[in-house]
């Protein structure tokens, strides 16, 4: 069992402070899910954790066991274990989604994967994800759609089988039978192996995935956490019950801080 321990995280963009002291342990077994207002920090959270460049930490740690992370370049964090499923992913033009994934493989492995063994996973996966055959072999996320885009992201995930997964808006654009799959390939990971924080807004996603952990993020910090009763309370009634439980004033912000 692994865990991934972040302590009193401060992190800032463009000299504004977003994280303003998260204390958050994951354990492996564990699915997080990481819910608030729009603007208050949580995709800011996952980027941090996995080292974007954009991202100031200015105090604080993130310790995978025994390893500090904030040490570590982004490649060397997905080395470790750590892996990002972006809400925006990423289109490359000139590399093949197979080259792409391939490579990724190899550098997490100590010896290279052979192409005949790769193609055998790579088949397996992309027959449970219900994806096209062809998206193999088209460049990387271009001209996907958003259903295909986050498919692809569950099938990084799933052929690098990382330790903790942050997924932020997996569900984000999906239509009820995309996010059927979207949410089978995240608990088919479901292990004393594999951990994960999930941001969404939509208790669709954590009916289909069970959180074991809530946690409520307001203002650059975690304010409320607690179990799947929290994603039910969010549903029904929004988060104006926060302002009025924990004198807490709510701002929701739309803006490039916290994508």
């Amino acid at each position: 069992m692994s865990t991934l321990k972040i302590t009193d995280l401060h992190v800032s963009v463009e000299n504004k402070m977003i994280l303003k002291g998260i204390n958050l342990e994951v354990k492996t077994s564990e699915i997080h899910a990481l819910m608030g207002p729009n603007g208050n920090g949580k995709s800011t959270l996952l980027s941090a954790i996995m080292g974007h460049p954009k991202y100031k930490i200015e105090k604080g740690s993130i310790y995978l066991d025994d390893i500090n992370i904030l040490d570590l370049s982004v490649d060397e964090r997905s080395k470790a274990g750590l892996f990002l499923g972006m809400q925006y992913p990423t289109e490359v033009s000139g590399v093949t989604n197979a080259d792409f994934l391939r490579a990724a493989m190899n550098a997490h492995s100590d010896k290279p994967i052979s192409l005949f063994k790769f193609i055998k996973q790579l088949d397996s996966e992309v027959e449970k994800l219900k994806m096209k055959p062809d998206l193999a072999h088209r460049y990387l996320n271009e001209g996907f759609s958003g259903g295909e885009k986050k498919r692809n992201e569950m099938l990084h995930m799933n052929l690098l089988k990382p330790k903790f997964a942050l997924l932020d808006e997996i569900d984000s654009g999906l239509d009820v039978d995309a996010l059927q799959i979207v949410s089978d390939a995240i608990n088919e990971m479901r292990s004393d192996k594999f951990g994960a924080i999930i941001v969404s807004h939509y208790e669709r996603l954590f009916d289909l995935v069970k959180p074991t952990h809530v946690h409520i993020l307001v203002d650059g910090k975690i304010v409320k956490s607690g179990g799947y009763e929290l994603v039910k309370k969010i549903d029904n009634e929004g988060y104006d019950w926060i302002r009025e439980e924990l004198h807490i004033d709510l701002k929701e912000e739309v803006g490039n801080y916290d994508k």
